[in-house]
């Protein structure tokens, strides 16, 4: 049931079930949303050409004859055209463009899918705070965290909560980086694809001693023609980007700071340890067959 709430005159709710979403194309929705909030057509002119005359710009205006079209499935409106049927309509940006068919949340999904080769800064970003999301809201307390487990194990709830509830992770505020295709400058200890997070508030390269190479502090590095991520060095004026001793590659130096800024050293690291193209291989070694 599409359900509408006001409150004074200055705010409506708009929500609409999976079913009628199935059933309603995305202009029929349009439609039945401004027949709900009880404007006409010519009303909603009138008020995009406040918006239009405020901006500045023209591209703003929905006509009567535009609406017409759209509501009638013989337009698609412009971003413009958007921002002022979200103004007017009381519904948030992201929800129509929903109806239209564009899910701003599938970006980074469509980004995983197109890896760029070289290493680069990311974001996390969110689009919608109020959207809700699978999260783990009580633990099973028969778990041990001690122990190598499956998160989906551990969890004993799942529930629906809205993004702005887990903003205090700082997963917007937070730097990320991406351990591009191509950069084997730290394997295989950091592999190719790898996401790592960053504080660039630790810009500092520390001296010996480490006890391990995974004491060892990583800095993500901004280089004049791209990133790296790498074991640094600085030895007087000059940064040395230390590879690691089975990765094959060679050691990098640059002029510091002028071709080489430490954007910070690296906290976290979320990889595969089996790549793509290794996990769906059916070529594994078998055991021999006993006689």
């Amino acid at each position: 049931m599409t359900t509408l709430c006001i409150a004074g005159s200055s705010f409506a709710r708009w929500n609409i079930t999976i079913q009628q979403r199935a059933i309603l194309t995305g202009p029929e929705q349009l439609k039945d949303l401004r027949n709900r909030l009880g404007i006409t057509i010519r009303q909603v002119e009138d008020y995009s050409r406040r918006i239009a005359e405020a901006e500045e710009n023209e591209e703003f205006l929905v006509s009567n004859a535009w609406l017409t079209q759209i509501e009638n499935k013989q337009s698609v409106p412009s971003i413009y055209k958007l921002y002022s049927l979200s103004t007017i309509y009381r519904i948030k940006f992201t929800d129509l463009l929903a109806i239209f068919g564009i899910d701003l949340e599938k970006i980074s999904h469509h980004q995983t899918l197109l890896p760029l080769p070289e290493t680069h800064l990311t974001q996390l970003a969110v689009y919608d705070e109020e959207r809700p999301v699978s999260f783990p809201v009580r633990f099973d307390p028969g778990f041990s965290v001690e122990k190598t487990n499956l998160l989906s194990r551990m969890v004993e709830i799942w529930g629906e909560i809205p993004i702005a509830l887990i903003q205090h992770l700082n997963l917007r505020k937070s730097l990320y980086g991406y351990i591009g295709l191509t950069d084997y400058t730290l394997f295989p200890i950091l592999r190719p694809g790898s996401f790592v997070q960053i504080d660039d508030r630790r810009t500092k390269v520390h001296k010996p001693p480490w006890r391990t190479e995974f004491e060892r502090p990583v800095y993500f590095v901004e280089l004049r023609n791209g990133y790296a991520c790498s074991w640094c060095e600085l030895q007087g004026k000059n940064l040395i980007l230390v590879p690691h001793p089975l990765s094959g590659r060679e050691i990098r130096q640059y002029a510091y700071p002028h071709d080489a800024e430490i954007v910070g050293r690296v906290t976290a690291v979320a990889m595969r340890i089996v790549g793509p193209e290794e996990s769906s291989r059916d070529d594994f070694p078998k055991l021999p067959k006993q006689s």
